[in-house]
């Protein structure tokens, strides 16, 4: 299993329209056919020092093995995703882990 988690910070002078693409754009990157298992969200409601949640969006994926990721890599919908919503994003960190099992 190879789990790639990405944390955006989005801009905040953007537009309803602009965060609205950003959805829907993040939301179809779950369905490029080597996505094993996708899910977008926002940060949780917890109230923890640990707890980070100044971030905006939260996209985590995974696929069978890194080959899956690498083709997801260059999908022509993550191309499409990068080119369309780059600009809406101030910072992005990305976080990619394998099964140890």
């Amino acid at each position: 299993m190879f789990v790639h988690s990405v944390y955006f910070w989005l801009k905040p002078d953007l537009t309803e329209g602009d965060v609205a693409k950003f959805w829907q754009s993040v939301n179809a990157l779950t369905k490029i056919p080597s996505v094993k298992y996708g899910w977008t969200g926002k940060p949780a409601n917890t109230d923890r020092a640990i707890i980070d949640r100044s971030y905006t969006c939260a996209l985590v994926l995974a696929f069978d093995d890194e080959s899956g990721q690498d083709a997801y890599q260059v999908h022509p919908d993550h191309e499409a995703f990068r080119q369309g919503c780059g600009s809406f994003w101030s910072k992005i960190v990305i976080y990619d882990a394998i099964s140890e099992a």
